[in-house]
């Protein structure tokens, strides 16, 4: 089945545990439209460049998921539809890292940046 990585932003008047409830919810999506979700991270609320729907802050969560492209349309169908996620990105990937996602990676941890000019 294909590879995909998603991130979503919720609203920033949710609480934690209801913005981690929905990365639970869009998985038993993908789990009833024959997908699975391989792995999830809630990144926390982070600032955002401009405002979207009057809001400054979001929720952002980062998902993989192994599913077939009906399952990824009913998904992001669904989170269209729910008024608390306000953007979602989908992306196809060729293969999942098993390294965290940088946002997660301390600045050690990361790899070294170019010089600067």
């Amino acid at each position: 089945m294909p590879l995909y990585e998603h991130v979503v932003i919720a609203r920033q008047d949710l609480s934690n545990t209801q913005a981690e409830g929905l990365i639970e919810h869009f998985g038993a999506v993908l789990a009833d439209n024959g997908g699975k979700l391989v792995d999830s991270e809630y990144w926390g609320i982070k600032t955002m460049a401009y405002k979207i729907n009057k809001n400054r802050k979001g929720h952002y969560a980062f998902l993989r998921s192994d599913a077939p492209a009906a399952a990824v349309q009913e998904m992001e169908r669904l989170m269209r539809l729910h008024d608390d996620v306000m953007r979602v990105l989908t992306i196809k990937m060729d293969e999942h890292k098993e390294l965290p996602s940088v946002q997660m990676q301390k600045r050690e941890e990361r790899g070294d940046r170019r010089p600067r000019r």
